[in-house]
């Protein structure tokens, strides 16, 4: 009778890929902000425009391939379907709430994600936090409060901006949930293809809808969509994707938290937000939670 095989260890690039497309994520709200059109036709163009970097990057892959690979069972499909469809409930409840509350409120909402995905990969995949695990996840959470700072504001002007970036948490949550079980199947490039033109084609008639003008009125409004798509979609969820495949989820959703930590640090370079004591300590123990995490994942 044979042993049964070990987990095989996470490849050296996994979690410095993560922390990457994290931080390229970390720009979206600034291209969300500084974007001509509203907030759902920003998000069409998102995925719109990051499906042709998809598609070279699969080819690739299918090239490098030492076979083709086999037909999408019945049960991929749907999941692919799923993720598509989450993700559309991330976008469009994310960019709305970038333009309902500060970016500050909507960026530490939106970022309780983890909490989803860690209890929901304990429900799904039996993955049962440790204490130490759920330690570093109070650290991170915490760090994201300080990284805010006094940014942070309540009141009724914000109320369903910040509700609109709790529903972001858990679409996202349940995406990346989503995106790790589907990385036990197929690779991350189809992945990222097909679940993101189902995205796109879900947004476009929401944005319509919603009366929102589809063409930038300019040279710049265009470059900020594709810095958008290619930077924070195709990089940074590209990224996040491929990483996921070898890293635990609970964990992986920690890592993310880099975001707000490069949203910050771009807001200082770029639009010159002050970085005081309080966004010091929260970068500290965003990254001191993610070590403590590692010990526990």
């Amino acid at each position: 009778m044979t042993a049964p095989a070990l987990p095989r260890p996470a490849p050296v690039w996994a979690l410095p890929a993560l922390a990457l497309g994290a931080a390229f994520i970390g720009c979206s709200p600034i291209f969300v902000r500084l974007s001509e059109l509203g907030p759902t036709a920003t998000a069409f163009w998102r995925l719109a425009l990051a499906l042709p970097l998809y598609y070279a990057w699969m080819k690739v892959a299918d090239r490098n391939r030492p076979a083709a690979p086999p037909r999408l069972p019945a049960g991929s499909r749907r999941r692919l379907l799923l993720a598509g469809l989450l993700f559309t409930g991330d976008l469009f409840s994310w960019h709305w709430s970038i333009h309902m509350t500060t970016v500050a409120n909507s960026t530490l909402l939106a970022n309780f994600a983890p909490v989803f995905v860690v209890f929901g990969a304990w429900l799904l995949f039996g993955d049962r936090p440790r204490p130490v695990f759920l330690a570093g996840l109070a650290l991170t959470v915490a760090g994201a409060a300080c990284l805010i700072g006094d940014s942070f504001s309540i009141g009724a002007q914000n109320a369903v901006g910040d509700g609109l970036a709790l529903v972001t948490a858990f679409f996202f949550g349940t995406y990346l949930l989503t995106v790790k079980d589907l990385r036990e199947r197929i690779d991350a490039p189809r992945l990222m293809l097909w679940s993101s033109l189902v995205t796109a084609l879900a947004l476009l008639p929401l944005a319509l809808l919603s009366g929102e003008s589809i063409w930038p009125t300019s040279l710049d409004g265009f470059l900020v969509l594709l810095g958008l798509a290619w930077i924070s979609q195709a990089l940074g969820q590209g990224l996040i994707a491929e990483a996921f495949g070898h890293l635990p989820a609970g964990f992986s959703s920690l890592v993310i938290l880099v975001e707000p930590l490069s949203a910050a640090i771009l807001g200082w370079l770029l639009l010159n937000e002050a970085l005081g004591p309080w966004q010091a300590l929260g970068g500290a123990l965003i990254l001191f939670g993610i070590l403590v995490a590692r010990r526990g994942a």
